[in-house]
């Protein structure tokens, strides 16, 4: 196999782990040299294709085997008590951001989770968590280019 094509599978595998989802991927791939558009492209992709099973799964899962588990119970209410407030405020606006803050229990996993839990309807679930996501890849890839890192010696307080 190519090895271009073994990283950018790698790639993928780590985006799609929860917890770890883009934010791991793209510094990775770009520390592997690998083109930062093509790192952010599929990044993202992955990552907001994330939805579509998790969304359905939880539909069709929850009540009747997830929520049986103290673990899975124990983040879904930690995932309720950090969303709920931006969520219920600010809508599909609200989950987008929620989604795009890079960091730990915030992303396309707990993004959908929030979505559900709320009883947002799918497409508009799809739309926040896709928007977060574009975001937080945006956010991640200038933080890892360095991009940011310039604009603060350029513009103090950026």
């Amino acid at each position: 196999m190519d090895g271009m094509v073994a990283k950018t599978l790698t790639l993928i595998a780590v985006t799609l782990v929860p917890w770890i989802e883009l934010r791991g991927s793209i510094p990775l791939g770009l520390a592997w040299g690998m083109p930062w558009y093509l790192v952010s492209g599929f990044a993202v992709l992955a990552n907001v294709l994330v939805f579509i099973p998790v969304y359905f799964l939880l539909h069709l899962f929850y009540e009747r085997w997830f929520s049986r588990v103290a673990l899975v119970r124990r983040w879904v209410e930690r995932v309720r008590v950090k969303g709920r407030e931006p969520v219920e405020k600010y809508g599909v606006w609200g989950l987008a951001v929620f989604v795009a803050i890079p960091l730990p229990g915030t992303g396309a996993y707990s993004g959908t989770l929030l979505a559900f839990l709320m009883g947002m309807p799918a497409g508009r679930a799809f739309l926040a968590v896709g928007s977060g996501v574009v975001g937080a890849g945006v956010l991640v890839t200038l933080a890892a280019t360095g991009v940011l890192a310039g604009l603060r010696a350029i513009v103090p307080g950026v």
